[in-house]
């Protein structure tokens, strides 16, 4: 039984470990604080395997832990004083204004921050995670209509908000989700 459930864990740490790290860099401060959430993700996973579903629905239902877990620390992290500048400062080196992009990333970002934490969220898991309306039900425990309603009206905070803070978009610097072939 040991060595079912030691293999059932390797395969979906296998096959989801590079998505449920790049879901927590990306909501991190630090890239310390994402392997914590990480960590911690995969730690529910291996004392509640049983529960883990098969194929695919297991990513989502890390998500979900994932998701948990990253509200926990953020709780945590508001008791912390400090950032992470030097990360701060590689990551606007590295995704700073694209010359070709049309659009000043910073703006984006720094309009970003100001939605809720759950227009963040649904936002984050279509163009960063390259989820699904289902998929997103599915990570948050919401009905698909509700996803999609609430995806909609998110959208529309979001497009309202960069139009106030004078962002603008052209056909060519439509921002696109993440490929999901990884």
């Amino acid at each position: 039984m040991d060595d079912e459930r030691t293999v059932r864990f390797e395969t979906v740490y296998r096959e989801t470990y590079s998505r449920i790290t790049a879901y927590a860099v990306r909501r991190c401060g630090s890239p310390q604080d994402a392997a914590d959430v990480v960590a911690e993700t995969f730690t529910v996973a291996w004392r509640r395997i049983e529960e883990v579903p098969p194929g695919h629905e297991a990513l989502l239902w890390l998500y979900g832990v994932a998701r948990r877990v990253l509200a926990n620390h953020r709780r945590g992290e508001e008791r912390r004083q400090t950032r992470n500048a030097e990360l701060d400062a590689e990551l606007a080196d590295l995704y700073g204004t694209s010359p070709d992009s049309g659009v000043e990333l910073t703006a984006i970002a720094q309009v970003f921050r100001t939605l809720s934490g759950d227009d963040r969220e649904l936002l984050s898991l279509v163009a960063w995670e390259g989820l699904d309306r289902e998929e997103i039900a599915t990570t948050l425990s919401l009905s698909r209509n509700a996803v999609r309603i609430r995806l909609h009206r998110a959208r529309r905070r979001f497009a309202r908000a960069l139009a106030e803070a004078d962002v603008r978009f052209t056909a060519e610097s439509r921002l696109v989700p993440v490929e999901r072939s990884l």
